[in-house]
């Protein structure tokens, strides 16, 4: 029960968050800006910010001393792949060599990414659903619906990195895939995705992720959409900022 409050007091700090992203655009990426502080390198600062889930998650599971059910093994492999490629793959392909983020964003990142994967494992090993959940319709429905969504965001990842040539650090605009109909498919992609690992997990940790990735990633898409438009002049008047023909 008291793991349950701390993870509710934690989803209200995500609508303060939510409402503060909402009006400050955080300074990385295309929103780069001085005034943060010092930087770090982008691709080491996000592998650094992103592998922290895997440590603080496997870290608590060690702890518990909890052998893992099956379902509970399955939940960590989900995790585990979505992080691998978050920390160790997509940001070393990128090509932003000379590019910095600042190391006040990189150390809440690295705050929110640590609670994140101590409230998973705690909430996951202390659930330890049983092999009949594997046949239960809310796991099998979330892993379509985080299937989907990791499909959806990688991508929408590659035909981004695909917009830049060896030596090229500019900005393009992305065309193809589900960029035909919103600006930022890519952010879409992992909301999805975490929303379906809420449905399979049927867990409040996992609301909490999803809730969490929304309040980060909607006022990014929002963001990211006014940038489009102020940098390209013929950026497409009709691509939406995050749900095709919606908004």
């Amino acid at each position: 029960m008291t793991l349950d409050l701390f993870i509710v007091a934690w989803i209200g700090i995500a609508l303060f968050a939510l409402a503060a992203l909402w009006f400050i655009d955080a300074p990385y990426g295309r929103q780069m800006r001085s005034g943060w502080g010092p930087g770090v390198p982008n691709r080491l600062a996000w592998t650094l910010m992103e592998v922290v889930v895997l440590v603080s998650f496997y870290a608590v599971v060690w702890a518990s001393g909890v052998e893992l059910s099956l379902p509970t093994i399955t939940f960590a492999a989900l995790l585990t792949c979505h992080y691998v490629n978050r920390s160790f793959i997509y940001p070393w392909r990128t090509r932003t060599k000379g590019k910095v983020m600042p190391l006040s964003i990189m150390l809440m990142s690295v705050l929110f990414n640590s609670v994140n994967g101590f409230f998973l494992g705690s909430d996951l090993t202390a659930l330890n659903r049983d092999s009949s959940w594997f046949s239960d319709p809310r796991f099998m429905i979330g892993l379509v619906i985080f299937g989907c969504g990791m499909a959806l965001n990688m991508h929408s990842d590659n035909i981004l990195l695909r917009l830049r040539k060896p030596g090229d650090t500019g900005y393009h605009i992305p065309r193809g895939g589900a960029f035909r109909w919103v600006t930022s498919p890519n952010l879409l992609g992992e909301i999805i995705e975490w929303i379906g690992f809420a449905i399979l997990t049927w867990s409040l940790s996992g609301l909490a992720f999803a809730l969490w990735t929304c309040a980060n990633l909607v006022p990014r898409a929002r963001s990211n959409q006014r940038w489009y438009q102020q940098k390209f002049p013929d950026y497409p008047s009709d691509r939406r900022v995050l749900v095709p023909g919606v908004w």
